[in-house]
């Protein structure tokens, strides 16, 4: 029986050494599907949003909802740590180890002896009296070791990445506003295609840090920014939908750029949406119905940005949104972040023009606080 005990112990502390590999170390996406880690996050959010959708949207949903992308990171932290605390403590008791307590010891003993041998306490109150469990204790210790260097140097490089992918989510709000849209962002370039052209080519190189940030730590999917009416979903839903008017309504460089941006856009959420393990939806409310397209269309014309409208084009529109608004949705539905609409609306809401007490900035237009702020 001992045996067996000892067996199961260094198998879970396998698993477990092997689990956080991939989720710290592995810079590529895996795409096993028995792993502690993924588990632990579908069962946690699927609890975790089941509460959220009970509650009414607004400023304190959204707060609820950032607490789970960093606590559910210090808890799989924690609970790595304590499965191998106790792995090792299942291999001393296995194996028949002595320590220098009453008894013998029991596998509270054990435990306690494994605790502070993994966070390296050296108290030295409970030892191992034969040659294998000190050998043992000595590998845990260096597990131990490595396990806490390898945390703190993880943490800032997620923040890192947090940090760049809020930026230019920053950067959007004066551009598109908040939430975003596709049709503010392109009325503020007017028939500017040089700089548009420009901004698409950044947001090609975000969709990309997106991109491989994510699927090296996919825990970052669900960290929220800093404003209510922000979110990396909504960004890039608004770049894809941006790209793909300007893929079938302007011609030249402007167009092309379009496409790369579009291409590297719907690369990222095909490949989250994988890694989230949310199929594409099949069926959905139609974001952009055709009495809408028109009133776009004519909303842009007014400020010089003329979207060619000729045989094929809203075939060719339709078959774009196609390849990603499924996987968006999807994504949407998942992480409870609503998408972003086409027009921006009657009065467009920029965080930049609010304050906490919801007054207009210099002279600006009224408009509603942010309930970031609340």
């Amino acid at each position: 029986m001992g045996s067996v005990i000892a067996a199961a112990g260094a198998l879970w502390i396998a698993v477990i050494m092997w689990d956080a590999f991939e989720a710290i170390v592995l810079p590529r996406r895996v795409t096993r599907r028995l792993r502690p880690a993924r588990m632990f996050y579908r069962v946690t959010w699927r609890v975790w949003s089941a509460v959220v959708l009970r509650m009414r949207p607004g400023g304190r949903r959204e707060t609820f909802l950032s607490f789970y992308g960093p606590l559910s990171l210090l808890v799989l932290l924690a609970a790595w740590a304590a499965s191998l605390v106790t792995a090792f403590a299942m291999v001393q008791a296995g194996i028949g180890t002595r320590l220098n307590v009453e008894g013998d010891g029991v596998f509270l003993d054990h435990l306690y002896m494994s605790g502070e041998t993994f966070f390296t306490l050296g108290l030295g109150d409970v030892t191992p009296m034969s040659r294998v469990g000190r050998a043992v204790t000595v590998i845990e210790a260096g597990v131990g070791f490595g396990f806490l260097a390898l945390v703190i140097g993880y943490l800032p490089v997620l923040y890192q990445s947090f940090s760049r992918r809020e930026l230019n989510i920053t950067l959007l709000d004066a551009r598109a506003g908040s939430p975003p849209s596709a049709e503010e962002l392109l009325r503020g370039f007017g028939a500017d295609h040089e700089e548009l052209t420009e901004l698409l080519a950044e947001w090609e190189r975000w969709s990309a840090e997106v991109l491989e940030s994510h699927l090296s730590y996919p825990v970052l999917s669900y960290y929220r920014s800093q404003h209510d009416n922000q979110s990396w979903l909504a960004a890039l839903t608004t770049v894809l939908d941006a790209s793909a008017l300007v893929m079938v309504g302007i011609e030249g460089a402007c167009a092309r750029q379009a496409g790369l941006t579009f291409a590297m856009a719907r690369h990222a959420v095909v490949d989250l949406a994988q890694v989230l393990g949310r199929p594409p939806v099949g069926s959905a409310p139609d974001r952009l119905p055709a009495s809408e397209l028109a009133r776009l269309r004519t909303g842009l014309a007014a400020v010089g940005v003329v979207l060619h409208a000729g045989e094929g084009a809203e075939d060719k529109l339709a078959e774009l949104r196609r390849m990603y608004e499924p996987y968006v949705v999807a994504l949407a539905r998942y992480l409870v972040m609503p998408l972003p609409a086409w027009r921006a609306g009657a009065e467009p809401h920029e965080n930049w023009r609010t304050s906490a007490w919801g007054r207009p900035l210099g002279g600006a237009p009224s408009r509603s606080a942010d309930p970031h702020d609340d």
